[in-house]
């Protein structure tokens, strides 16, 4: 559990450093949509799980895939979230210490999108067949 939170801690961290330097909103019309738009595909995410079923932790807590809401087009729209709020707020305040903070938000988010396929793909026999129908993070791109 502990080893699942730490990705979770870091890109909250790597947030609330973007906000704290003033690196994370802008009032650029394209970011605040970006923004928006990041924020409702969470939203939407979030309530496409049966109740009692979120975690937090990489372990599934329901007993079957989602394939409703946003689950049907990506594979892990909560990350897919994540990475379009931050990268928004990147892009209007483009900097050595963003760009940083950007790609190390993005491993992160990828290496925990590598390890909750592989335990899915172990919990779920037909996983396969839904990770080749679904991109993992962009819609039909990746």
């Amino acid at each position: 559990m502990i080893a699942s939170a730490v990705p979770l801690l870091f890109v909250v961290a790597a947030i609330v450093v973007l906000a704290a330097t003033g690196n994370l909103f802008s009032a650029s019309p394209v970011v605040i949509a970006a923004q928006v738009a990041a924020a409702v595909l969470n939203l939407w995410a979030r309530r496409s799980f049966q109740p009692g079923a979120f975690r937090v932790s990489a372990a599934p807590g329901g007993s079957s895939i989602i394939r409703r809401g946003p689950y049907r087009f990506i594979r892990h729209p909560m990350y897919s979230a994540v990475l379009l709020f931050v990268w928004a707020g990147i892009a209007g305040h483009l900097s050595v210490l963003t760009l940083v903070i950007g790609v190390a938000v993005t491993a992160v988010a990828i290496a925990r999108v590598v390890a909750e396929e592989r335990l899915l793909m172990a919990t779920f026999p037909d996983y396969l067949e839904y990770s080749r129908s679904t991109r993992a993070l962009v819609p039909y791109v990746f």
